[in-house]
């Protein structure tokens, strides 16, 4: 009998340390769990956000203003020995348009990189607290 008791004796001390572990990790994955969730709304409030629309809409009435005085440009040199200058022209707007629409791009980037920044300051406090605990056992 003395035996049986030392045998569950160790077997309960074995079992302790793996539950504590089978629950870090657990504690991990709803990390990366939160981690998702925080990232999908991060993303949804950066797009949705105010100025982000603004930016946006602007940006879309630019195109808009811009594809109609291409047109008409066109459709007014295309008959003309102009034509090659309002091509050219053409060309340019469409640049224009397209390092307007990678500066919308630039001005979103340094708020998603504070978030992240700020996502992997709370992954590293989770990961110090965990090998605080390990190093306690």
């Amino acid at each position: 009998m003395a035996q049986e008791q030392a045998s569950d004796a160790t077997q309960t001390g074995a079992a302790q340390p793996q539950s504590e572990v089978r629950q870090a990790w657990e504690e991990v994955g709803s990390q990366f769990e939160q981690l998702g969730k925080s990232l999908a709304t991060a993303f949804t409030a950066l797009w949705q956000s105010q100025e982000t629309q603004q930016q946006v809409e602007s940006l879309r009435q630019g195109l808009q203003s811009m594809t109609a005085d291409i047109a008409g440009a066109v459709n007014k040199a295309a008959a003309t020995p102009e034509a090659q200058k309002a091509k050219t022209e053409a060309h340019k707007a469409a640049e224009s348009a397209r390092k307007a629409t990678e500066t919308a791009i630039e001005d979103a980037r340094p708020q998603l990189a504070k978030a992240l920044r700020q996502v992997n300051a709370e992954l590293q406090r989770l990961v110090e607290r965990l090998e605080a605990g390990k190093e306690a056992d």
